[in-house]
């Protein structure tokens, strides 16, 4: 009877090894966002040194208009063998006047966010369509032949 309640316990054990190489991996990706620090961060206080001592190096900056700093963070989870998909997604933009001061902190969340789907595997070019062997062997006989860069009357002529 003790082999079959050994054998019981190692089944129950595979089982739940099993069940937890299956759960859901949860990682942060970007800036890591503190409540408390991005509250601290105030309209007509703060100013472009303050914001960087309190919150760090923006993900990016404005390249056109007025100068904004954005910090994005995200949360992703996947399972084993899957793609992540995002759980949690943030971004504080922290827009400047031109001397640098804080004018305004907003947070916008997963509703501002566009996904892209692309339409199939391939991106359609102009040209014309050239098969595996014409990639391949599409150049022999093609060095040196006329039209190709070549003197008419060879080279050294």
């Amino acid at each position: 009877m003790k082999a079959g309640k050994a054998l019981g316990v190692a089944a129950v054990l595979a089982v739940a090894l099993a069940a937890g190489g299956c759960s859901s991996i949860r990682e942060s990706r970007g800036y890591i966002r503190d409540a408390t620090l991005v509250s601290a961060v105030q309209p007509g206080i703060d100013n472009q040194q303050s914001v960087a001592a309190t919150l760090g190096r923006p993900s990016f900056t404005s390249q056109f208009g007025q100068p904004t700093w954005y910090y994005v963070s995200s949360i992703t989870g996947r399972r084993p063998f899957v793609s992540p998909s995002i759980k949690e997604h943030s971004v504080l933009a922290v827009k400047f006047d031109t001397q640098g001061n804080v004018v305004s902190a907003e947070e916008s969340g997963l509703e501002q966010v566009v996904f892209l789907d692309p339409d199939g595997k391939e991106t359609p070019t102009l040209g014309r369509e050239r098969g595996f062997f014409e990639d391949l062997f599409g150049n022999i006989g093609q060095v040196g032949a006329g039209g190709m860069g070549a003197p008419a009357g060879g080279p050294g002529v």
